[in-house]
């Protein structure tokens, strides 16, 4: 079992920047490909962002792609989205994943852990 839970979601003018966290434990978390997927009102949960287990191989959906960077670091257990110059339609709970499966996460499909997932909203 993996534990994922997320962190630094909030309320952020847009234009601004804001970084969220995922923490992670249980099982190896270098065994993992972690990503983020947001899921706005009333929407479809969509893929944002996923790394490569050893962090060297990165992916992004076209609409944050310039803005968004993926980071994670295996000594701490965690996984990062740094997000730079918000648009009120980045508006979300953003969701943590894991996967032994990077093409799960970019897929959104058969992903083997979730978080509960923190608030994102981008004000106009």
């Amino acid at each position: 079992q993996v534990q994922l839970v997320e962190s630094g979601g909030g309320l952020v003018q847009a234009g601004g920047s804001l970084t969220l966290s995922c923490a992670a434990s249980g099982r190896t978390f270098s065994l993992y490909a972690m990503g983020w997927s947001r899921q706005a009102p009333g929407k479809e949960r969509d893929f944002v962002a996923a790394i490569s287990r050893n962090g060297g191989s990165s992916y992004y959906a076209d609409s944050v792609k310039g803005r968004f960077t993926i980071s994670r670091d295996n000594a701490k257990n965690a996984v990062y989205l740094q997000m730079s110059s918000l648009k009120p339609e980045d508006t979300a709970v953003y969701y943590c994943a894991a996967d032994p499966r990077l093409h799960n996460i970019a897929t959104l499909s058969h992903v083997d852990y979730w978080g509960k997932g923190t608030l994102v909203t981008v004000s106009s």
